[in-house]
C-alpha cells in the first residue's frame, strides 16, 4: 500500500477497498447509513438526511483544514460504497474530556450488509500506515463502553485499551448508557520513544 497525497487528494488501496476523497454520488447513499439505527446504535442517534450531508461537508472541509479525515471506503470490486473509513483531528471537546488529549483518532462507520468481511480492519489499518508515514507518533480509537463490535476491530487492528483515558463523552447527555467511552490507542512502530504527536 503506497500513500499518494496532493494537497487533500489522499487515495489507498488495499486487496479489497479504494480509499478515496467523498464524491457528490456518496452523499445519498452514506445518508441512508447513517440515518440507519440500527448502524447508530452505539451513538446517541441515527442522523437526519440534513445532518448526514452536513456531516459530509464538515468532512471535506476538515481534510482541507488538517490535510486528512474521513474518507470515502469504496469496493474495488464493484465500485459500491462500503461507508467510511479514516483518521482525523480529534474535536476539541472530545479531546478536552480524554485525559491524555491524544491528537488523531481513526474511525469508522459501513452499511449493515457489508459487516462480518474483515473490511473495517483492512481499510483501517491502510489509514494506519499512512498516519505513520506523515509522521504520526499515535493514533486512538474511542467509543462507548458498550460498543463491543468496534472494541473487536480496534483489537485486530493491535490496538490496547488505555483505562486510564476512560471519559464521559461531552456530545452525550449526563446519565445516558452511552456516555460513558473507553479509549484505545496504537503508536508508530518507528518511533521507538512512543511520543505522543
Amino acid at each position: 500500500m503506497t500513500p499518494i497525497l496532493h494537497e487533500t487528494d489522499i487515495r489507498l488501496e488495499t486487496r479489497s477497498l479504494l480509499l478515496r476523497p467523498w464524491e457528490e454520488r456518496d452523499r445519498e447513499i452514506m445518508a441512508d447509513i447513517q440515518g440507519d439505527p440500527h448502524v447508530r446504535r452505539y451513538f446517541l442517534r441515527p442522523l437526519t438526511r440534513q445532518e448526514a450531508f452536513d456531516d459530509l461537508d464538515l468532512a471535506q472541509q476538515r481534510a482541507k483544514e488538517n490535510g486528512f479525515h474521513f474518507q470515502a471506503a469504496e469496493l474495488k470490486a464493484t465500485g459500491e460504497l462500503v461507508g467510511q473509513i479514516g483518521i482525523g483531528v480529534v474535536p476539541e471537546k472530545t479531546r478536552a474530556a480524554i485525559p491524555s488529549h491524544p491528537r488523531v483518532e481513526i474511525g469508522w462507520v459501513l452499511a449493515p450488509r457489508f459487516w462480518g468481511k474483515g473490511l473495517a480492519p483492512e481499510g483501517a489499518r491502510a489509514w494506519l500506515d499512512y498516519g505513520w508515514s506523515i509522521g504520526l507518533g499515535e493514533i486512538v480509537a474511542f467509543t462507548a463502553k458498550k460498543n463491543l463490535p468496534s472494541q473487536r476491530v480496534m483489537e485486530k487492528l493491535g490496538m490496547q485499551r488505555e483505562p486510564s483515558d476512560d471519559y464521559e463523552q461531552p456530545a452525550i447527555p449526563p446519565g445516558h448508557e452511552l456516555r460513558p467511552h473507553m479509549v484505545f490507542r496504537i503508536r508508530n512502530p518507528a518511533s521507538a520513544a512512543g511520543e505522543r504527536l
